[in-house]
């Protein structure tokens, strides 16, 4: 292969990276955080394409002003969510892994909940629409379509910003206390009560704007969302559950292995290349490869 090539190759891996570290990045929000694993996360993404696409197709709007309507909405969603449901688990459940049990078969229901309702709105067909398609010539005389390239910048934009909140506000310093203690984080006054919504939301939100940017250069389909929850649990498992830098470093790699191997193999064999890469990582470092933790 030239190098023209494989730096086709490697960009490529980065545009479906870019967007793995996006999604990873909301559910870890929510498993580093409270424990919620939430298998449901996928249908969320969804949500944001199909509101962006009937946005875009109905009303004429473009799908960049859909980012921020599509992160307050599903935030808000997901506020409601947590307040109606996983808080009250909270309450309730004598223990942590009881309440991790639970949490999981609330989120089972609210897959197949909103998986319905999409279906039901706007059916199962395929649906999509034409934005930014010509292509943008790069260095070396490759080139991409416009909108893959969007859709890369801005992934990357949004994990990068995240990550910096978590860094350098006292809000991120919040969050991170939890994630590392959260008993020694309520001993020193930080309010569970209010954050925890508010971080189930956001991870809701930045699974609604993965879902806004997708819809831009690929089809979409009420069924889409289960495949991208798969993928964000195997690249928080890459990262480390709760290490929010290794989340977006593992969604690149992920991204780059899954174009580089079916380069060389069988496009076929996306998924088989990405899962055994999940085992061998678990097997290998179990507390992710980002993690310091032994």
């Amino acid at each position: 292969m030239t190098a023209t090539a494989w730096f086709e190759l490697i960009v490529s891996g980065l545009i479906t990276g870019a967007v793995y570290s996006l999604v990873g990045l909301g559910l870890n929000l929510q498993y580093g955080l409270m424990r919620i694993l939430n298998i449901a996360h996928g249908e969320f993404l969804m949500l944001g394409a199909f509101l962006t696409w009937m946005a875009t197709t109905a009303w004429g709007w473009s799908p960049l002003a859909m980012i921020p309507l599509s992160f307050v909405l599903l935030m808000a969603i997901g506020v409601g969510i947590h307040r109606l449901t996983f808080r009250r688990l909270a309450e309730t459940s004598p223990d942590l892994d009881i309440f991790e049990a639970r949490g999981l078969m609330v989120a089972f229901g609210l897959m197949f909940l909103v998986q319905n309702f999409a279906q039901l709105t706007w059916g199962g067909d395929l649906r999509g629409y034409d934005y930014l398609t010509d292509p943008v010539p790069l260095p070396g005389g490759t080139q991409f379509a416009g909108n893959k390239l969007v859709l890369l910048a801005l992934s990357l934009a949004f994990s990068l910003a995240l990550i910096v909140v978590l860094r350098l506000t006292l809000w991120g310093k919040g969050v991170r206390a939890l994630m590392q203690s959260p008993a020694g984080a309520q001993l020193v006054g930080i309010d569970t009560e209010r954050l925890h919504p508010l971080m189930f939301g956001a991870g809701l939100g930045l699974s609604g704007v993965a879902g806004c940017l997708l819809s831009t250069a690929y089809t979409i389909t009420p069924s889409m969302g289960e495949p991208y929850t798969v993928t964000a649990l195997i690249v928080i498992t890459l990262g480390g559950f709760g290490h929010m830098g290794g989340a977006l470093a593992g969604g690149l790699a992920l991204g780059v292995i899954e174009a580089v191997g079916m380069h060389f193999t069988n496009p076929s064999l996306k998924s088989v290349l990405s899962y055994a890469v999940f085992i061998l990582v678990l097997l290998w470092k179990p507390n992710g490869l980002f993690n310091k933790r032994k």
